[in-house]
């Protein structure tokens, strides 16, 4: 027993969680594909052993390259609540933020505002509201890509039919369309944010008194969020260093198509239409897992693309190592060093949530 008496027991059960999940499903995983008749071991890591180390690096220092983007459009959210945000502290918090992510899925997801609030003096509310207008800013990019992919779709040509592919391209335009349509509404939004709180809160009258407070709640913090959106040249900003971003991990998906041999005959608007699904497929996430990007991206790359099952999930592991997986040990020496503990960040996000 320490200094601390009982809590390091409690500390170390919570903090083992984590490893303990990954553990068990890492194992889960295993086992199915060992009992799967058919499954093709050494072609499945054929996709490891002869990769190109050239292309793999350039996909993982651009992985890299995107955290501190992050910050830099972090800091433009809340420009209007303090110009003089720090970078370095911004780009501690979302490294530990992602990092925690990945470990506790969507309960770490609010690790990062609470940080910042924390580090840079800021209202926990007002940071929601930049994280609901980052996602939203995020699935802007997401569909104005997806829907450029669809319509350029080459790689996919030749395992769907005409009638599918027609579908595709048609709803590519569509889905282009509406994108620049919603960044429309929230740039007006931003212009005319006190009027339509009001009117929306007039209209959260008929529900019950609970729903009704949590549901102001929110929207107090997502007005706070868009309050950045009435300055046209923060706004511009966020649109570049979004468009930046987006494009940075279409690049990485790009990098890591070329570093594994059955990659190597797809083009980056397939890497942008693969990013698309996927990104989708994150919605569902399992903490330690993720869950929802590597079935994404497995089936993505089987029925869209033709690989084999193999093939398939050899690079739908690579892809979510570099995008994922890699930062974690990074944010956790940058969460140790500021004395937090993986128990400490997993209460953290449970807390947060809960506000």
């Amino acid at each position: 027993m320490n200094e601390s008496g009982a809590a390091r027991p409690v500390w170390l059960s919570r903090a083992l969680v984590p490893a303990v999940v990954v553990v068990l499903a890492v194992a889960a995983l295993l086992a199915a594909l060992w009992k799967f008749r058919g499954f093709d071991w050494a072609r499945f890591w054929a996709t490891f052993q002869s990769m190109d180390p050239a292309w793999l690096a350039a996909a993982v220092g651009l992985s890299f390259l995107s955290y501190p983007g992050r910050a830099l459009r972090w800091r433009a959210l809340i420009k209007p609540q303090k110009a003089d945000a720090s970078f370095w502290r911004l780009l501690d918090a979302t490294v530990i933020g992602f990092s925690a992510a990945v470990l506790f899925g969507r309960a770490g997801e609010m690790v990062r505002p609470y940080l910042i609030a924390k580090k840079e003096g800021l209202s926990f509310s007002s940071q929601v509201g930049a994280w609901l207008l980052e996602r939203i800013y995020d699935l802007l990019m997401v569909l104005l890509i997806f829907g450029f992919a669809l319509t350029k779709v080459r790689g996919a040509e030749a395992q769907v039919g005409p009638t599918i592919h027609l579908v595709l391209e048609t709803g590519g335009f569509i889905v282009g369309a509406l994108s620049a349509l919603c960044l429309g509404l929230l740039v007006v939004l931003g212009r005319f944010s006190e009027s339509a709180e009001r009117r929306i809160k007039d209209a959260l009258e008929v529900l019950p008194d609970t729903m009704r407070a949590r549901c102001r709640s929110l929207l107090g913090s997502f007005v706070q969020g868009v309050a950045s959106t009435k300055s046209r040249l923060v706004i511009a900003e966020i649109v570049g260093l979004s468009l930046f971003e987006w494009i940075l991990f279409v690049a990485v998906v790009y990098c890591l198509m070329l570093a594994v041999p059955m990659g190597r005959k797809f083009e980056p608007a397939d890497a942008a239409t693969f990013l698309g699904f996927v990104s989708f497929g994150a919605i569902f996430q399992v903490p330690g897992i993720g869950g929802g990007v590597q079935v994404a991206s497995a089936v993505v790359l089987t029925q869209l693309f033709g690989l084999s099952l193999e093939a398939a999930s050899g690079f739908a592991l690579l892809f979510w190592l570099v995008s994922f997986v890699m930062i974690v040990p990074v944010g956790l020496a940058l969460a140790f060093r500021e004395g937090l503990r993986l128990g400490a960040l997993r209460q953290m996000g449970e807390e947060a949530s809960k506000d």
